[in-house]
């Protein structure tokens, strides 16, 4: 359970129906192969002991003697395995039978919960025989031990990573008002459903829903085992639809009509996270629950969950799109009012022929659009000086003259070099002094022809040299309103290049296509036999992995040891583990030292989940000390 990751598992046994003893024996079995695979938590389904389809055998003595029985020989089979194990069974209390879920842990019954809502309608008819479990916890005698019965129960891990589960039981995941509600609000982060749902045509994808969002809703996860293999089929087929998902998301997911038990890594550290960020999140005094103390040994987890190595950036093509077309329409939009607010009526943009720029332009020629402007109305401007290659200067000429811009080209070789002798900086010296001169230069030239024109200078610095401070200040980190703020440079190369698929001219598609072709640079230093010197990545490290760090960070509030383990998985034959650890350092160093350039950005849209704005996501003071991040960096 180190870095808060839980392996769960959610299994259905092939059963019989009413036949205690032989389900007990591939319960057991299902117990032996999920603590073989350190799974620390086990659900099985909705009375799996019995089987859900006993109907009017449920009422027989012997066969609620046998359940009890057999549930005897799965607790003894929990013993030395510290993971807490939830079956199904019929419970007689009080001449009153009652359908319940057993919590088992190294050989102790600890807990019955009983199922609250009873359904009695379509093909249920389960008020027949149970009855409506309470909220309110007693104690009944099991085997002469007391045993806590009802449904206000939570089990407490000891573990530090904060594991708390609870457990409803099918149709109490389908009520308005489910027990896991509750159940979260004093503290679960862990949800067990043991369910006996049956399968008609379309039910798989309203039942998927149905944890999903329960999970989304109570920020916590949710593992759903339903019945499957060995129910009867007289009136009913069950399908075995297991899920596991997290705050909104399947993690794993088993076929329905094939038996298959399913794992998934849950991350109790990122629901904590979570909560703690969603001021909306309430909770409540816990004071009417039974809290039950559980050991379990805090083990490294053997990760199997896959995070995605570009986690601004959909995997699937399709929702990419999708992504992509909301991005644009969330950045000209955001343009459109600043120049509906203000009344200018045109634009400066310094375009480099990079990826950045390319992108501004692109959402400045689509807000136009959107307020009836002319392009032409766009001035674009070029500023080739000592790092400028033929390759992107005429890439910036092409893509300006394609959309309708105007182009203006002022070179400023000769006004940096005056610039560079008043303050008696040496020609040869190519320091930051050298670089900074030239992006002052041209931020001043685009500030004064907003002027002369009546325009706004549109930002293009995109969100991830936000984070790494990877601007001059006062030079590209000024502008009047930033259109790429929010986006982070994985996102705008899939910008750039679904423009570029979706465009209707194809001179403007090969332009783009060639942008997308070039290096990321600032172009600031000499080029070497017409080529380009000077390659972002290269001084800063691959867009990529801070990105990457970037997002669990913020988003997920992870830990350095925890970035850097899951990064060594996710990007596992791409880059070796120094390398990535050499920019994971960098990562933190140049973003603690690099606030003071976020507090004082432009304005500019926020697309995603995670934004640098100081007046919005991110309060973070300046002088901000990154000891303590470093320091654990410093020790993997």
């Amino acid at each position: 359970m180190k870095h808060g990751f839980v392996k769960v598992a959610a299994m259905t046994p092939k059963i019989r129906v009413a036949d205690p003893v032989y389900n007990a024996k591939e319960i057991c079995k299902g117990i032996e192969e999920a603590d073989a695979k350190g799974a620390k938590i086990v659900v099985f389904p909705e009375l799996c002991l019995t089987g859900y389809t006993c109907g009017d055998l449920f009422l027989q003595e012997l066969l609620l003697e046998q359940a009890k029985e057999a549930l005897r020989k799965v607790t003894e089979a929990t013993e030395g395995c510290d993971a807490l194990v939830f079956v199904g069974l019929p419970l007689e209390r009080d001449c009153k039978l009652y359908n319940v879920a057993a919590a088992l842990q190294n050989g102790e019954l600890l807990a019955f919960i009983p199922k609250k809502y009873i359904p009695s309608y379509a093909e249920f008819y389960e008020t027949r025989h149970f009855t409506a479990g309470e909220e309110s916890v007693r104690e009944i005698l099991f085997d002469e031990k007391k045993v806590p019965f009802g449904i206000n129960i939570l089990f407490a891990a000891d573990a530090p990573c904060g594991l708390t589960v609870g457990c409803e039981l099918c149709e109490d995941i389908w009520a308005p008002l489910s027990p896991a509600l509750a159940h979260t609000l004093a503290g679960a982060t862990v949800i067990a459903n043991l369910s006996g749902s049956d399968e008609t045509v379309g039910k798989d994808e309203y039942r998927e829903l149905l944890v999903k969002c329960s999970s989304a809703k109570q920020i916590a996860a949710y593992l759903y085992a339903s019945a499957g293999e060995g129910e009867s089929t007289q009136d009913l087929v069950f399908g075995g639809h297991n899920i596991i998902a997290e705050n909104g998301t399947i993690l794993a997911e088993a076929k329905r009509f094939a038996p298959e038990n399913i794992y998934a890594d849950i991350d109790v550290h990122r629901l904590r996270h979570e909560r703690r960020r969603m001021s909306t999140f309430p909770s409540k005094n816990n004071d009417s629950y039974t809290i039950i103390p559980i050991h379990m040994e805090e083990e490294d987890t053997a990760l199997e969950r896959v995070f995605n190595a570009q986690p601004f950036v959909p995997a699937d093509r399709t929702e990419r799109e999708k992504r992509c077309e909301e991005i644009l329409s969330i950045q000209s939009y955001g343009l459109k009012k600043r120049y509906e607010h203000t009344g200018c009526q045109s634009a400066v943009i310094g375009v480099s022929g990079g990826l950045d720029s390319t992108l501004a332009l692109l959402v400045t020629a689509r807000a136009f659009d959107m307020l009836g402007l002319a392009h032409g109305q766009i001035t674009a401007v070029t500023m080739p000086c000592f790092g400028t290659t033929d390759r992107t200067y005429a890439n910036a000429c092409k893509l300006a003259r394609t959309l309708g811009a105007t182009l203006q080209e002022i070179d400023i070789k000769e006004a940096v070099t005056v610039h560079f002798k008043d303050i008696g900086q040496s020609m040869t010296q190519h320091d930051v002094t050298y670089e900074n001169g030239q992006a002052r230069e041209r931020t001043q030239i685009l500030m004064d022809i907003a002027n002369r024109t009546g325009g706004l200078v549109i930002g293009t610095g995109d969100m991830s040299e936000l984070a790494l401070g990877w601007a001059t200040y006062n030079g590209d980190h000024m502008s009047m309103y930033g259109v790429n703020a929010g986006v982070p440079k994985t996102l705008v190369r899939h910008l750039v290049q679904y423009y570029a698929d979706t465009c209707d001219s194809a001179e403007l598609r090969m332009v783009l296509l060639d942008v997308l072709d070039t290096p990321v640079s600032p172009e600031l230093l000499p080029p070497v036999d017409g080529a380009i010197s000077q390659r972002t990545e290269d001084l800063v490290g691959p867009y990529e992995l801070h990105d990457f760090f970037l997002y669990y960070m913020l988003r997920c509030g992870f830990e350095p040891a925890k970035i850097y383990r899951i990064a060594c998985r996710s990007f596992q034959g791409i880059y070796d583990n120094g390398v990535i650890l050499k920019w994971l350092k960098t990562f933190y160093r140049r973003f603690f030292a690099q606030q003071f350039k976020r507090s004082c950005v432009p304005d500019g849209p926020k697309v995603g989940s995670v934004a640098l704005s100081p007046r919005g996501d991110l309060r973070m003071p300046s002088d901000a000390c990154a000891e303590i991040w470093l320091r654990q960096a410093e020790e993997l």
